[in-house]
């Protein structure tokens, strides 16, 4: 599904998402079911923390793809901030030795 499409269909608008993609896998516990035996249900979340707290949100199939691309985009946002914040005490290293 396009971003675009998904937008004007859902209205969410997400850039960037503070958390990992997960999957829940849980049995429901009636007697009769599959995941008593075989494989248990799955379910993608997002899981993230809070104040401390782990919380996690459920997605439903449609919104994971979005939610990745988030995700990726605030992964890569950090890990370019963390360079940046690097080379600048570089540099304030740098300057201080230099000082007379």
């Amino acid at each position: 599904m396009k971003p675009k499409s998904f937008v004007k269909t859902t209205g969410l608008n997400v850039q960037l998402l503070r958390g990992s993609l997960i999957t829940l896998r849980r049995r429901c516990g009636k007697k009769n079911c599959h995941c008593r035996q075989d494989q248990p249900h799955e379910t993608p979340a997002l899981s993230f923390s809070q104040a401390g707290k782990t919380r996690i949100l459920t997605l439903p199939q449609d919104l994971v793809p979005p939610v990745r691309a988030a995700v990726q985009r605030y992964q890569r946002a950090r890990t370019a901030l963390e360079k940046q914040g690097n080379s600048g005490l570089r540099q304030l290293e740098a300057w201080l030795r230099a000082r007379p």
